[in-house]
């Protein structure tokens, strides 16, 4: 068999040209295009279906889309779908623009190749390394707001870091960022405002309640009230005071407890009144009722530098007392082992009792890992 007779076995052949091919987006577009050129010109109809395409060109169904993509980013080729059922389209060429991308030599093509991915190589005792995440910073950035200086700043910022310190807050430079970056975004602070009036930074923004006489301070017998609920109920004391005031700064649960203090107040006014006119003098008061001294550092330090001052094993030149009827002086009063380590315990009375122990080796005590131990027990 001739080669001419086999190749006619497959059909009428097509053609393209390569250098056209470069411009009209690859072979599938311009096989598509060329075709669409001769049908147009010889036939009175621009409706066609994708099985006449295919048929005519050999071009699957992937190959058709992709090529119609390609002409119509070129602006070549208009398409209108006249039947979704039967993928049925009408088809329009621009001549014109096929003249303009013929004319330009360096012309480009509008959509950029597709690269070929190649599966990143894994070694199983070397791991990829993370691409490190580049953040762009702006050079010497600095905070932007109605400060006029940076001196200013400087002081605004000593003072809310003061003020942070005073209030307990866990990490006062971050609360300090936090107030200066909101400035800087436009967030009005109240900070600010005191600051530039020369006010105590937090004393406007203080708000007193109906049981405070005065901002932050309840009423001395409601948290007396609060502090002996407490201590009924078992609490130690130290704690009893610290629940009491933490309720009391809670301003939903302080007005509640508020009220019911107010009733009691007023049942227990309604008792005495009656009370006195039976002829009781003095009525009864609950004990939250009378005034109490303060409890300051000063006070207690007071009270225990008295009571070292009466202890009995301060008197360290006493004369023993005699007994009448003989010469023999009585042995001086050993001092108990375990009043000696609670006094130890104290940091009031620690070194005193390291001196008096030094002083008297006679009572056989000694200091060993912080105890008072007997050195002779038998």
């Amino acid at each position: 068999m001739e080669l001419k007779q086999f190749w006619e076995n497959f059909g009428q052949g097509s053609i393209y040209y390569p250098q056209l091919a470069k411009k009209l987006g690859g072979v599938s577009a311009t096989i598509l295009y060329l075709t669409l050129w001769q049908w147009l010109t010889e036939q009175s109809k621009q409706q066609f279906s994708w099985e006449e395409i295919a048929e005519a060109t050999g071009l699957s169904d992937t190959e058709q889309r992709l090529a119609k993509e390609e002409l119509e980013a070129r602006s070549l080729l208009k398409l209108t779908l006249i039947s979704p059922e039967n993928q049925i389209w009408s088809y329009e060429l621009n001549l014109e623009q096929l003249e303009v991308i013929l004319a330009n030599d360096s012309s480009r093509e509008p959509t950029t190749p597709t690269q070929s991915y190649s599966p990143p190589k894994n070694d199983p005792y070397f791991p990829p390394r993370r691409q490190s995440i580049a953040v762009k910073v702006t050079p010497h950035y600095q905070f932007s707001g109605p400060w006029n200086s940076q001196k200013q700043l400087d002081r605004f910022q000593d003072a809310l870091l003061e003020y942070a310190k005073q209030q307990g807050h866990p990490n006062p430079g971050a609360w300090v960022f936090k107030i200066i970056d909101g400035i800087s975004k436009g967030i009005k602070s109240p900070f600010w405002e005191e600051f530039i009036a020369d006010i105590p930074l937090g004393e406007s923004q203080k708000v007193q309640q109906e049981w405070e006489i005065e901002p932050g301070v309840p009423y001395p017998a409601f948290e007396r009230e609060r502090i002996q609920y407490y201590t009924n109920k078992g609490e130690p004391l130290e704690s009893a005071v610290a629940k009491a005031r933490s309720e009391l700064r809670d301003p939903v649960k302080a007005r509640d407890l508020w009220e019911g203090f107010l009733r009691k107040c007023d049942r227990v006014a309604d008792e005495a009144l009656k009370a006195k006119k039976m002829g009781v003098t003095n009525p009864y008061l609950p004990p939250s009722f009378s005034e109490t001294s303060e409890v300051s550092k000063e006070s207690v330090m007071a009270k225990l530098s008295q009571l070292e001052a009466d202890t009995p094993l301060l008197e360290e030149d006493a004369p023993p007392e005699q007994t009448l009827g003989t010469e023999e002086k009585s042995p001086p009063e050993i001092p108990n082992l375990e009043d000696l380590q609670n006094l130890y315990n104290s940091p009031m009375t620690k070194h005193w009792v390291e001196e008096q122990i030094a002083k008297h080796p006679e009572w056989g005590y000694a200091i060993v890992d912080g105890k008072v131990v007997d050195q002779y027990p038998f």
